[in-house]
């Protein structure tokens, strides 16, 4: 009997165990999923730090500030800490921000931030990942060169330190207002002591942003003494004000004791950021604010609930929201002020300004989602654009910090505009939106940075001119003439979508012909998208494998796809359906590389030679929806999916952009695409979860069923859309809002009457 009850005892013990496992995988939010750290490594370019959703305080550890992929001021890679910075970008290609560096410390004074490879030189600090925690809205580590536990935590515009040290003896923090990532120019730092409690200042930045003001003001539980530092020499007084202001604070101190400080930043002013502090303060309860914190990322991370999946799918999925929801940032002072693009100050009371506008990466999957999920922040962030294009004369196409970069190509505001538009989103000034559409698409808008009337005057609009003039960019004339020409084309057609459905026949005719321009860039002999010389000679050589001048982040064969808005035109211009299929299959079978041949810095992610590490390829998958074959559609998603999104640091196979990379995968995990916003359809693709919960702005749920679901059952077999059969591999932006119920029957066969 002894023998017998002891593994009947063992097998209820692991059944217990097993229930309790399941229970506590049942009750995980959300927000349990998220994992900061994924895209921190590799070419991501995410942050771990603390914020809240499109906070205007991005509060993380600075890891480096150099680099490409520096452009966080944090990689995965390394092994020291300069400091921990209040703004940062999320994803991009360029680095900027990284304003306003904290760093406690214990032991002498250290002016400087020291080597990376010697950390002993400087006051940065040696951590390890074991010590290091990050989750929505919260961070925390050691410092180990100290033996100081840093926790961080932010309300929307200021950020939350504490500090506990370890050890006894006098405690200091570092302020270095010189820190910057990419290491821009400062010609203003300024640092005010205001009281034994109190520090303010002053930070224009020459970099990115050409133009980038940030004022802070700093409150600390306990009282200091001050050392202010002048271009490497200390000096006595209250304030200092030069291109290289630093502060060190110091606190008399025993082991174990915590140190609290709050920083409030502002675009406007050093009033602003006190202001901004004040209206979010929660006295020095720093486990209020990191409650507050959690409460708002579970509001933002419950408008989708996905069942199924093993735990990695579910964490890629939910930190892909998360890092959807970080940017872009409010820019409105707690007052309603802000700074405008004329960079004057002004105040608007009923509006909530927003910066870090990546709209050549976003417009493809970021907004379209907002759409879905957030259709009053994609309004936000509409009449934030326009706001921008009331003060500075035309919309954005890479706007940081109420400046115009010029970077990309394009001008895909209108691409957020026309895609809003024609999904029923008009909660903004409709007849302005449209005025801003037209002009914008008249203008150049490369290297601008303050396009007023007397400025557009001087303007060269060197590729757009050519354009209008001539319905293509000539590739011996101006860089980037293929990509530059086909972003143009796809924007004059969202023009005439605004156009025609405003009864504006006219400007409807014209920009309905613009948008067929692509046709310009097609060399029939090559069967490629190529650069055409001023004198309709073809340029050369051409290799399509090769990036060249003509290209912008990919070559002939990622730009070759580039036509979502024609894409029956295209086939017939291309010799047919068998003939374009024949093209397109081709993509993703011939080789990434070939031995001894240049590699392109851009090309990640690659599946032949599909790149889904850059936007442009982000569409091409489910054109095969669009030619009778969505299996392959079906195919390709399932092996992006899961093949090139990872529970890892190095978990993208490109930078996040701003949202973009994590929107793709949010789509497609959930079973459908916007394959050309502006067009309010929806392609469906393959499902990897069991069953999602699109939970609505409008009150409804919009749920997706997803029968036989496993790995090796990727693609459709049968589809209902309510109750009825759905023969198409499409449904419209309407069938979300009203509500209802997408079920979708998967099998491990190609099912090759289905969505033909």
């Amino acid at each position: 009997m002894y023998k017998l009850s002891l593994p009947i005892g063992c097998i209820l013990a692991l059944s217990i165990c097993s229930c309790l496992q399941k229970a506590d995988v049942n009750t995980k939010t959300p927000s349990d999923y998220v994992n900061p750290f994924i895209g921190t490594g590799g070419h991501g370019h995410t942050f771990p730090g603390a914020t809240v959703p499109y906070g205007m305080v991005q509060l993380s550890p600075d890891t480096r500030s150099e680099g490409w992929d520096g452009c966080s001021g944090y990689h995965y890679s390394d092994s020291s800490i300069i400091g921990f910075s209040h703004t940062h970008l999320s994803g991009t290609g360029i680095g900027d921000y990284g304003d306003i560096l904290f760093m406690p410390f214990q032991g002498a004074v250290k002016w400087n931030a020291g080597d990376e490879k010697n950390p002993d030189t400087g006051y940065r600090s040696r951590f390890a990942h074991e010590k290091e925690k990050a989750v929505p809205g919260y961070y925390a580590v050691t410092l180990t060169d100290y033996d100081i536990d840093v926790e961080l935590t932010a309300s929307t515009r200021a950020g939350f330190h504490r500090y506990a040290f370890n050890r006894a003896g006098r405690h200091g923090v570092m302020i270095d207002l010189t820190h910057t990532i990419h290491g821009h120019p400062n010609p203003l730092n300024e640092i005010r002591i205001l009281s034994d409690t109190e520090i303010a200042g002053i930070k224009i930045t020459r970099g990115w942003a050409s133009n980038h003001h940030v004022y802070f003001y700093a409150r600390f539980n306990k009282p200091f003494s001050c050392k202010l530092m002048d271009t490497g020499e200390e000096v006595a007084g209250k304030e200092v004000s030069s291109q290289q202001a630093k502060a060190v604070l110091l606190f008399d101190g025993h082991a174990g004791e915590e140190l609290l400080a709050k920083v409030g930043i502002s675009a406007v002013d050093i009033e602003g950021a006190r202001n901004n502090l004040e209206a979010e303060d929660a006295g020095w309860n720093f486990d209020r604010v990191t409650a507050e914190a959690k409460d708002k990322w579970a509001e933002q991370l419950n408008k989708i609930r996905v069942e199924g999946g093993d735990t990695d799918r579910k964490t890629i999925f939910y930190t892909a929201l998360y890092h959807c929801s970080v940017s872009p940032n409010v820019f409105s002072d707690a007052d309603g002020r802000y700074r405008g693009m004329d960079q004057k100050i002004h105040t608007d009371k009923g509006f909530t300004n927003y910066t870090v506008f990546s709209l050549w990466d976003t417009f493809r999957a970021f907004h379209p989602l907002l759409t879905v999920i957030d259709p009053e922040r994609d309004t936000d962030f509409i009449r934030a654009l326009l706001t921008k294009y009331d003060e500075g004369g035309i919309l954005p196409k890479w706007e940081l910090a109420a400046n115009y970069t010029g970077s990309m190509i394009g001008y895909h505001a209108v691409s957020v505009i026309t895609d809003a538009y024609m999904k029923g989103i008009r909660n903004y000034d409709v007849e302005k939106a449209y005025r801003a559409c037209i002009a914008t698409s008249l203008y150049d808008t490369a290297g601008i940075l303050y396009p007023s009337e007397a400025v557009r005057e001087k303007l060269t609009p060197i590729a757009r001119k050519y354009y209008n003039e001539r319905g293509y960019i000539p590739a011996d004339l101006a860089a980037k003439a293929v990509s530059e020409g086909l972003e143009y084309a796809y924007c004059d057609w969202c023009i005439s979508v605004l156009a025609n459905e405003r009864g504006d026949k006219d400007t409807y005719e014209v920009y309905r012909k613009r948008a067929l321009n692509y046709k310009n860039c097609f060399d029939p002999a090559t069967g490629f998208m190529r650069g055409m010389n001023a004198d309709g000679t073809w340029e050369t050589p051409f290799n399509p494998r090769a990036s060249g001048r003509s290209y912008v982040e990919g070559n002939a064969w990622q730009w070759n796809w580039y036509v979502p808005q024609d894409i029956p035109g295209y086939v017939a211009l291309t010799g047919g359906r068998d003939a374009f299929i024949r093209k397109l299959d081709s993509l993703f079978t011939i080789p990434s590389y070939i031995e001894g041949e240049r590699r392109m810095a851009d090309a990640t992610g690659l599946i032949g030679q599909y790149a889904h590490g850059n936007e442009p390829s982000h569409h091409t998958t489910h054109i095969y929806n669009y030619l009778g074959e969505p299996w392959k559609t079906q195919q390709l998603a399932d092996s992006i999916l899961y093949a090139l999104y990872a529970n890892d640091p190095d978990g993208l196979s490109g930078n996040e952009d701003c949202g973009q990379m994590s929107a793709w995968y949010i789509l497609n995990a959930m079973g459908f695409y916007s394959f050309c916003p502006g067009n309010p359809d929806y392609s469906i693709g393959r499902p990897i979860f069991d069953k999602v919960t699109l939970n609505l702005s409008n009150g409804k749920k919009f749920r997706i069923a997803v029968e036989n679901n496993a790995r090796k059952n990727k693609y459709i077999q049968s589809a209902w859309l309510n109750g009825k059969l759905l023969d198409k591999p499409r449904f419209t932006h309407a069938d979300i809002v009203k509500g209802g119920k997408l079920t979708l029957k998967m099998g491990p066969e190609i099912n090759t009457g289905w969505g033909r």
